[in-house]
């Protein structure tokens, strides 16, 4: 598949890319996909939800009622789950939700996401450009003139620049990534994939 250039004024470089087919044109893997994006939805959550059960909450453990002749149920402790205030029976406790998944694995998830954005004509290819200083307005004129500004967008860099991620930082449908830290979950999430020409080529198979 091959791309052209844009320049950040939306007009064509004259240069053309051809992205590998063993990334951007495979055949998309679906439950590859869905493994990789619910692991790094589980990496996110913090676990740390906990609520007392009945040996921590703060109650006498005297027995409440005698056992037999009250003519209602026996009970032995009013830190008991049924009582308003008792402790809750198997309530949630801190964890870890995060689970391992084969680098092979995915890799191929994100190559299938990388071919579904190619086999939809959404990916769109600038050339490498410099922020002097950090200016959302100027940002947004870029994404204007390569007609991204209306779409939720991933723009992927070579390398970090500052400029560049504190210029799109108070855009809400913008997020601004390198290619070392690209993952499945933010290409599927981003309905239009904008690279910096340089990065197809650091994109690997290994």
């Amino acid at each position: 598949m091959e791309l052209a250039v844009l320049k950040i004024d939306g007009t064509e470089s004259g240069k053309r890319v051809t992205l590998n087919e063993a990334i951007f044109g495979i055949e998309p893997n679906d439950h590859a996909i869905y493994l990789d994006v619910k692991q790094y939805l589980a990496n996110q959550r913090q676990g740390t939800h906990k609520t007392k059960d009945r040996s921590e909450v703060a109650y006498s453990t005297k027995k409440i009622v005698r056992q037999k002749g009250s003519g209602g149920a026996r009970h032995g402790s009013i830190k008991s789950n049924i009582f308003v205030g008792g402790g809750r029976a198997f309530g949630p406790k801190p964890r870890d939700y995060g689970f391992k998944l084969n680098k092979k694995l995915k890799q191929l998830a994100r190559f299938s996401a990388l071919s579904y954005k190619a086999k939809g004509e959404a990916i769109t290819m600038v050339e490498p450009f410099v922020m002097e200083a950090p200016k959302t307005k100027e940002f947004i004129s870029i994404l204007n003139n390569i007609k991204s500004n209306d779409r939720k967008v991933l723009f992927v860099l070579p390398e970090n620049s500052n400029n560049i991620y504190l210029s799109s930082r108070n855009l809400e449908n913008v997020k601004v990534t390198t290619i070392n830290e690209i993952n499945t979950y933010d290409i599927v999430n981003a309905t239009k994939l904008v690279l910096v020409d340089g990065v197809q080529d650091a994109i690997r198979v290994r």
